[in-house]
């Protein structure tokens, strides 16, 4: 019996001194805590808006009314100007615009057309196509040039067109530190 005794005695300070380590109880441990505030962190802006209808202007920098209208022949060098208002705000922002629809197997054989731009003035002033962040909206024009070359022989690309009708300008981050690479879509 005195085995039975002293097993069920040494079970019972077991159990509990599994309690006190493993359950609410503790030993003499001390701690504390304190809690800290970071912050709240805000994402910053990236947006560009078309501010008024582009314009068409040939060589010698007269105006295009209408577009549709006019007809090229090797030799002409049409400008688009777009003006946009773009706003980046953030520390390190840093984005190009890039322009759509400008591909030149858009109707006339790629050879015969070269396609430029877009290049960047904000008043008046050239700049480079890496924008960074400002405190005001800039107000930026966006010109691209279509010229048909005047290499272009015999009757190549007679009665083509070049659709242009839908143009459109990709405001696009470019990662600060990394060369000022544009991010991937979806990164």
């Amino acid at each position: 019996m005195k085995n039975s005794t002293l097993i069920k005695g040494t079970a019972a300070i077991a159990v509990g001194a599994a309690l006190l380590l493993g359950g609410s109880g503790t030993l003499a441990a001390w701690n504390d805590s304190v809690s800290a505030a970071p912050g709240t962190i805000t994402a910053g802006t990236l947006d560009v808006a078309k501010t008024a209808a582009g314009v068409w202007k040939d060589r010698a920098n007269n105006t295009i009314a209408d577009i549709s209208a006019y007809r090229v022949v090797p030799g002409d060098k049409l400008t688009f100007t777009q003006d946009v208002d773009v706003t980046l705000t953030g520390d390190k922002m840093a984005a190009s615009i890039t322009a759509l629809g400008t591909g030149e197997s858009n109707g006339f054989t790629s050879n015969n057309v070269s396609i430029t731009g877009p290049s960047l003035t904000v008043g008046g002033t050239a700049i480079a196509n890496n924008l960074t962040q400002s405190a005001n909206v800039q107000k930026v024009t966006a010109t691209i040039t279509f010229e048909f070359l005047s290499g272009t022989s015999g009757q190549s690309d007679v009665n083509k067109t070049y659709d242009f009708g839908n143009i459109g300008f990709t405001l696009q981050q470019v990662v600060a530190g990394d060369g000022l690479v544009p991010k991937p879509a979806g990164a």
